[in-house]
């Protein structure tokens, strides 16, 4: 796309924003919003009814501070947007944009917050795009497609994880073992905790940085399942609202997108896999 064409897309984007978040209302969304940003915007209305208001949509700019534009021929193509700041001082976020055929528009696919101090490897001229590589494309520290694959095996096993050493440490990370801490910690005295990660491959795109290395993009699933050996859970407003239930006695499933941007260096680079953005977001609950 031209700069002029990305630029009226990103308008028409954050009209539809206004109007939907607005009315709380996902139907109003689907013109320029899909993937796992509609499943997880749609959850945040919910959760913002639930609340009545307190707990409001994640605030996504679209004013750009900086645009990857891919250089190919082929679809999908997916165009990463780097925002400005939120008016809450929040981290900038990076807007995942796709197109899936020729005659489709563009939709918001996804979106991550960019970690702190975060730095983003140069890329090429906007007007010129940058090359789009295969999941499997040689020549980096790792392929795209084994980024998802080994990153979660890393959230799974956390140091244990042989890929361990390849990736940096990152603020996602810390905050999912932090957040399946507390969940194991309120729950120790009515039952356990288990939580997967599930790599969507199919979600993997990738493309090129000035110095070789590539800006990778996917989506994992996580589950979190509280089992509930006796007693009852309780649930926030939120919680029930998604679920249909006031409480649970036997166990309690979260399903939640995550959606992830990597740094991956040149092969033979001394530096590791870098985590430049993420979002972990609730989108389903159930339970019984």
């Amino acid at each position: 796309m031209t700069l002029d064409q990305s630029h009226r897309v990103l308008e028409q984007l954050s009209q539809v924003l206004g109007a939907a978040d607005a009315a709380l209302d996902p139907a109003a969304l689907t013109t320029r919003v899909a993937g796992p940003a509609l499943a997880i915007r749609t959850a945040e209305y919910v959760r913002a009814t639930a609340t009545a208001g307190a707990k409001a949509p994640t605030a996504l700019p679209t004013g750009e501070q900086a645009l990857i534009v891919p250089q190919t021929d082929q679809w999908p193509r997916t165009q990463l947007v780097v925002t400005e700041q939120p008016d809450d001082l929040q981290a900038p976020r990076i807007l995942v944009m796709r197109q899936e055929s020729a005659r489709d528009q563009y939709h918001l696919w996804g979106w991550a917050r960019l970690g702190q101090g975060v730095q983003m490897p140069l890329t090429a001229d906007p007007a010129t795009g940058s090359p789009v590589l295969a999941a499997d494309a040689p020549g980096l520290l790792l392929t795209p497609a084994d980024v998802l694959t080994q990153y979660a095996d890393v959230l799974t096993s956390g140091d244990g994880s042989a890929s361990a050493p390849l990736f940096a440490p990152d603020f996602f990370r810390t905050g999912i073992e932090t957040a399946r801490q507390t969940y194991a910690t309120a729950v120790e005295s009515v039952g356990t905790i288990a939580e997967t990660y599930t790599p969507q491959v199919d979600s993997v795109v990738a493309m090129s940085t000035v110095d070789g290395g590539a800006i990778v993009v996917g989506q994992l699933s996580t589950v979190t399942t509280l089992s509930v050996s006796q007693g009852s859970l309780t649930l926030d407003p939120t919680d029930a609202a998604l679920s249909g239930k006031a409480s649970v006695t036997a166990n309690l499933t979260y399903t939640w997108a995550d959606v992830l941007v990597f740094y991956v260096p040149p092969e033979g680079a001394a530096t590791q896999v870098q985590l430049l953005a993420g979002e972990h977001a609730r989108v389903s609950v159930s339970g019984e």
